[in-house]
């Protein structure tokens, strides 16, 4: 087994309402080579194959759930170009270069990924501000060092102190920033369209289907199917989200649960704008909005232990959240509708990594930790084609391994 094997998540989220996108069951029976082989037909995945066929590369995306099927689903979906890490911390951590060329590259991974789902007409692409609401990891005074230091790195933002927040928002906080321009999406429709463009350019999609031994050559990897059958390719990249290859943690990164519900729909009780709104805080809640007028809202993240304790303490998280939401947005109904958890990544920069793996050549690996998975699968489809296509990318080495 390549991957360490988790159980993803539990309960039902809100973008398992419809019937789950449908692909044909294919298999592989024979011997077969390819330019490529993705292993994970989730997000991170179909952004691959979308970018790598597109690129002239043959693919195949193997899975052995089947498509969307692992943590996908899971996701809440607020495509942010604003990382975990305050700027203000990251600086500290690797550096002010850095650390601007990161917050600066999320910006235009999301500018890029809204750009792309335009371009194919996949879904509709919905605009979004945020707001940043002061906490236990920045308070009033450390929110302005903030803003200061994103404004610097020509990333806009205002800053709102406490009388501001509560007239614009009816928000009673003591201040909050206010960015602009992320992307609020259903995740399942944004994997399975990439997907499905994929699909039509030749990409091939082969499930269930798990890869359990790879021989990785100078000039090729040799992989070995559950059932004896081998795939050749120039390329591996491994998209298996937090089921780590061969179950190595990279430095500095850990594995976490966290809870989310979505209310029923309320239009009317929503607030301005209807915004991103998350806190600087640990652990921090956040929400947003459907197009139907549901509040998503998530957090109460504590360490991953093991998938049955989890899932025990949903009722607890769940009651914690309605708690937290109902005091923040008092005019909101907070009768859940969906609830679910699931297991995600974090680092200690909010940075994910992306790139070529320690001492297997031509293998390439997107773990998207931090809490902009969907904006990272973006930057790790962008530097893996370019990598692929021999051009390299300037951002490499901001998401490399760390030994």
């Amino acid at each position: 087994m390549l991957t360490k094997a988790r159980n993803l998540r539990t309960g039902r989220s809100v973008w398992q309402g419809e019937r789950p996108p449908r692909f044909p069951k294919q298999g592989i029976t024979k011997d077969i080579e390819s330019d490529v082989v993705i292993i994970g037909a989730g997000i991170s995945g179909a952004m691959q194959a979308d970018a790598l066929s597109e690129a002239g590369f043959s693919v195949l995306v193997v899975d052995r759930r089947g498509p969307v099927r692992g943590s996908t689903p899971a996701s809440t979906a607020l495509l942010q170009y604003e990382i975990d890490q305050p700027l203000t911390k990251l600086k500290r951590q690797i550096g002010e270069e850095a650390a601007i060329r990161a917050w600066r590259r999320s910006r235009l991974a999301v500018d890029g990924l809204g750009s792309r789902i335009r371009a194919l007409s996949i879904a509709p692409v919905i605009r979004r501000d945020s707001l940043y609401l002061a906490g236990d990891v920045l308070d009033v005074a450390a929110l302005k060092q903030e803003h200061e230091a994103r404004r610097h790195a020509g990333i806009e933002n205002a800053f709102l102190d406490a009388a501001t927040l509560g007239e614009r928002f009816g928000i009673d906080r003591d201040a909050a920033l206010l960015g602009y321009d992320n992307i609020e999406a259903d995740p399942v429709v944004l994997a399975t369209g990439f997907l499905r463009m994929a699909i039509s350019r030749g990409a091939r999609l082969a499930w269930p289907v798990e890869i359990v031994d790879l021989d990785a050559k100078p000039r090729s990897v040799s992989l070995r199917t559950r059932d004896g059958h081998r795939i050749r390719c120039r390329h591996l990249v491994f998209c298996t989200g937090y089921e780590l290859p061969f179950g190595e943690m990279p430095k500095g990164h850990g594995v976490l649960s966290t809870w989310a519900l979505a209310t029923a729909p309320q239009k009317r009780s929503l607030w301005p704008r209807c915004c991103f709104i998350w806190e600087a805080s640990d652990p921090y809640l956040y929400m947003r909005t459907t197009p139907d007028g549901r509040i998503i809202c998530g957090g109460e993240d504590e360490d991953f232990v093991d998938e049955d304790k989890r899932d025990a303490l949903m009722g607890q998280k769940t009651k914690a959240i309605q708690r937290k939401l109902g005091k923040l947005l008092p005019g909101v109904s907070t009768e859940a509708d969906y609830t679910w958890t699931g297991t995600f990544g974090a680092s200690t920069t909010g940075l994910p990594t992306i790139g070529p793996m320690p001492d297997l050549k031509n293998c390439w690996t997107v773990m998207g930790f931090g809490g902009n998975g969907i904006t990272y699968s973006r930057v790790g489809a962008e530097i893996i084609r370019s990598g692929l296509l021999g051009k390299g990318d300037p951002d490499a080495e901001l998401y490399a391994f760390r030994s």
